[in-house]
């Protein structure tokens, strides 16, 4: 089943300091897929916060991206509905399944699946803002003896959703064990709308392998992206055209840290980019030999130019040795 106004059956999650224009701009460069913002907190938004703002405006990307809120205020959420229709937004998702504990402590992310005439309201409220597509994302339920997911499915079919998103983790388990696929095909099972699937998916392979399995609609891929941005692009060119991921070279991950470095010291200028950067150099570099002492090094940088030099000498050290599996 095609879902609305989208190309590809692969999603980039949405990932809170991960998921920013620089990194949307990366895996965008490789080809198709469909790619979600930051998580966007409209308390923040409504307070018009700068940071909360940015990260909601999307109008100057040329590839559709699909703006996540989150908070639990329907009135809020119309008004920030509306403000991230007018900032360029293809689409809007509500987030119903982050675990983390000051979200769910706010009655927001997984917290309204214990609430679902709340979460009604929500969508409603999202839904007479906009004219754009509104999809949820949520999880299995919020702990394995209320794995209410098929009835929260039903729940925003209802209500007006047009594809809905499941992580097979309830919010108890929060990233820790297996994804339970089962519930995914439950919730495909029960609706009429477009089913995405999300948990432990980290290869093209395992994207067919779910969508087998469940009968989902997309698949969406989060943490296995880190450090390899391309893997959106090879599962969609996997799924669409049978075409096996090629070997990534250790230049080209070279080359596209690089990328990725500089683009964040444009977006957010050197100095809070050499921090952020850091988790990306360990991403990227993961496997590498003597890759531990390379981080140890790269930490106590405090220049954009030292920090490109030294990663240009540990990748050339590193040329010919490949990956320490």
């Amino acid at each position: 089943m095609a879902i609305t106004g989208l190309d590809s059956k692969v999603f980039l999650a949405p990932m809170a300091g991960i998921t920013d224009k620089p990194m949307r701009q990366l895996v965008h460069s490789f080809g198709k897929g469909n790619i979600f913002s930051e998580m966007v907190a409209i308390n923040a938004l409504s307070r018009r916060n700068p940071k909360t703002y940015r990260i909601a405006n999307v109008r100057d990307e040329n590839y559709p991206v699909v703006v996540q809120l989150v908070g639990n205020d329907p009135k809020i959420f119309y008004d920030a509905a509306g403000l991230v229709t007018e900032l360029g937004a293809h689409s809007i998702n509500i987030n119903m399944g982050c675990p983390v504990k000051k979200i769910v402590a706010n009655r927001s992310g997984a917290y309204l699946m214990k609430d679902m005439m709340l979460a009604a309201e929500i969508i409603n409220a999202v839904k007479k803002a906009t004219e754009l597509p509104v999809s949820v994302k949520f999880r299995k339920g919020w702990d394995n003896e209320n794995a209410n997911a098929v009835e929260f499915a039903r729940m925003c079919e209802d209500c007006g959703a047009a594809y809905v998103i499941v992580h097979g983790r309830t919010r108890s388990e929060m990233y820790s064990g297996k994804a339970d696929w089962d519930i995914i095909a439950e919730v495909k099972q029960a609706v009429g709308i477009p089913v995405v699937g999300n948990g432990d998916v980290d290869s093209p392979l395992k994207a067919k392998q779910m969508m087998d399995y469940t009968g989902a609609d997309g698949v969406m891929i989060g943490r296995a992206v880190l450090g390899r941005p391309w893997l959106i692009a090879q599962t969609d060119d996997y799924l669409e055209k049978g075409m096996a991921p090629k070997d990534v070279s250790l230049e080209d991950v070279k080359e596209n840290l690089m990328k990725h470095i500089r683009a964040l010291a444009i977006y957010y200028g050197d100095r809070t980019a050499l921090g952020l950067a850091r988790k990306y150099v360990c991403w990227y570099c993961k496997n590498l030999r003597d890759a531990r002492r390379f981080r140890e090094r790269y930490v106590r940088i405090d220049n954009m130019p030292q920090a490109l030099a030294e990663i240009e000498n540990f990748f050339d050290q590193n040329n010919g040795t490949g990956r320490n599996e």
